[in-house]
């Protein structure tokens, strides 16, 4: 039997293409919103789809309304975050939320990826991080409890250095990483902590530490609202061994 795909209606095209141009920065932050009865012209639909579209960008975060005035694009832009950078960046307005820390049995996907024996157990730190008081990432990070047992990794209080110092003091200090990116819908734990509107997707990061010989010390699962972030590449163009290679 085949599936039937519902086709997005009317509304949902002008909120993406509305989209589109907040984040393009066609209409920058702080700028009106034409009218409604500009954009009613410019997308040749009905003022309340035109309110509908709207309504979806604001929930979604890229517009907010002022009673009596208009529509303004939102003065928050996304966060860029560099996709090679270790640690993001911490700017004026962000901090931490430490929701839990304990001793757990790991999914097969991170016992795999920290190489662990079968039975062994993590201790995970659980954080919600806050950009001006609002959730923009959810986390979980694991390490293995053959070292982390009995260190401030293992207790329920934020670190000062944070875990890379604590690995460094164990003489298990940060040589690498790896990140696996992928984009899905977000699950309802996901959708409650950081407030999010059902239609947003989110990234999640699965992230891989090493320390020397290639020895991983640390899993971290980050999920960030699709709406709030882009992941910045930047790669060096090497030179072609052999100058014939067509493109």
């Amino acid at each position: 039997m085949t599936a039937v795909v519902k086709e997005p209606d009317k509304s949902q095209h002008v909120a993406a293409d509305l989209r589109d141009k907040v984040m393009t920065g066609f209409y920058e932050p702080g700028e009106a919103l034409p009218s409604t009865a500009r954009l009613v012209e410019t997308y040749q639909v009905a003022a309340s789809t035109v309110s509908k579209a709207v309504g979806i960008l604001k929930e979604e975060g890229f517009l907010r309304g002022e009673v009596g005035r208009a529509v303004f694009v939102r003065n928050k832009q996304p966060f860029v975050v560099a996709a090679t950078a270790y640690k993001e960046p911490s700017p004026r307005g962000y901090k931490y939320d430490l929701l839990q820390v304990a001793e757990v049995d790991p999914s097969k996907e991170v016992s795999q990826a920290l190489r662990l024996a079968e039975g062994e157990r993590v201790v995970v730190r659980k954080r919600l991080l806050l950009w001006d008081g609002d959730p923009v990432e959810l986390s979980w990070s694991y390490y293995p409890l053959s070292f982390a047992a009995g260190t401030p990794l293992s207790r329920k209080a934020k670190i000062r250095g944070g875990a890379p110092q604590v690995l460094t003091d164990l003489g298990l200090s940060e040589k690498a990483f790896e990140d696996r990116v992928s984009v899905r819908q977000p699950l309802k734990e996901e959708i409650d902590a950081l407030r999010l509107p059902a239609s947003v997707p989110v990234f999640r990061q699965f992230r891989t530490v090493y320390t020397d010989n290639n020895r991983p010390v640390e899993v971290s699962v980050l999920i960030k609202g699709g709406h709030l972030f882009e992941l910045l590449y930047h790669q060096p163009v090497l030179p072609e061994k052999d100058s014939t290679t067509n493109r």
